[in-house]
């Protein structure tokens, strides 16, 4: 035979290795849900392919050559690996393995995420999951150069290389603690909290200039007791009676312990949150998957009682 050193295609060696296994055509040919003829011309085809007999022929019978046995060794491991990747394509396509690398705001990880991870990781028990909280600007920078696959930042970006989708539009409220005098109102102005000691986040934020603005319309200057940079902390800042905190109404909602009640503060400053990935890739399988475990968008409900 001439050395055509032909590439081997794949349903030939699992024809060869599966006469070897069985010891005839017909029987390999059953296994591979065949006939008998089509088996027998995958095997003429193999040896044309590689360029020696694999068999002798022996009134009927095929007997293989010592070529032939040395090939099977080698045919037999690559057909394990070929299994091996189809099985984990599978797994792959299916989700029972693979990585999801995430970035979220430590308040909105501790106070929205949570629910949903239990949900996503119930689904698809078998994705390793990592979350990172970062700084606002680092958390927008890490998403656009696909350190993680997707994140959770507040709007607005000012920035073309994220492509965003909305979940979460929530209100702003004040977290006093039980038996405040202001907790016998429905809603709080800045007119209200006049010489009140305030907890506050975000300076330098726009959500912090909105707030001083609300305060400067009504004559006012914020008496600003403590700085801090979660919602979580604010919290249980204003649960032991330093300062009124004024916060993301939804997020405090996850730290209410019995301690504290909500009011929302007016007027009214808004606060969204987006699901974002690289405006350089469409976002991947596991990321849409997380995506879709999100809670509907919902308006906040009036805060009261």
């Amino acid at each position: 035979m001439s050395s055509a050193r032909k590439p081997i295609r794949l349903r030939s060696m699992r024809a060869f290795h599966a006469v070897l296994q069985h010891g005839s055509v017909t029987a390999a040919a059953r296994s591979l849900g065949l006939t008998q003829p089509a088996a027998s011309r995958l095997l003429s085809q193999l040896e044309q392919d590689l360029g020696f007999e694999l068999f002798h022929r022996d009134r009927g019978r095929l007997v293989p050559t010592t070529d032939g046995l040395i090939l099977y060794d080698e045919v037999e491991r690559a057909l394990d690996n070929v299994d091996r990747v189809q099985e984990l394509a599978r797994d792959i396509a299916d989700f029972r393995v693979g990585q999801l690398r995430l970035v979220a705001p430590p308040s909105f990880l501790e106070a929205i995420l949570p629910d949903v991870i239990a949900r996503f990781l119930e689904a698809y028990p078998r994705v390793h999951l990592s979350i990172d909280s970062h700084g606002v600007e680092t958390a927008k920078g890490m998403i656009a150069a696909r350190a993680v696959d997707a994140g959770f930042v507040k709007l607005p970006l000012n920035r073309d290389d994220l492509k965003t989708r909305t979940v979460l539009v929530s209100q702003t409220a004040c977290v006093l603690p039980l038996g405040h005098p202001l907790a016998e109102k429905t809603e709080i102005t800045p007119h209200d909290l006049k010489g009140i000691p305030l907890v506050m986040l975000g300076r330098g934020q726009q959500f912090r200039a909105r707030v001083e603005a609300a305060f400067a319309e009504v004559g006012a200057v914020p008496r600003i007791q403590v700085e801090t940079h979660t919602v979580a902390s604010a919290c249980a800042l204003a649960a032991r009676g330093v300062g009124v905190a004024i916060v993301n109404e939804d997020l405090a909602r996850a730290y209410l312990r019995g301690q504290t009640v909500l009011r929302r503060f007016t007027p009214g400053i808004v606060h969204e949150y987006a699901f974002a990935v690289s405006s350089a890739v469409e976002p991947s399988r596991l990321a849409d998957a997380f995506f879709a475990m999100l809670p509907p968008l919902e308006p906040s409900p009036v805060t009261g009682g």
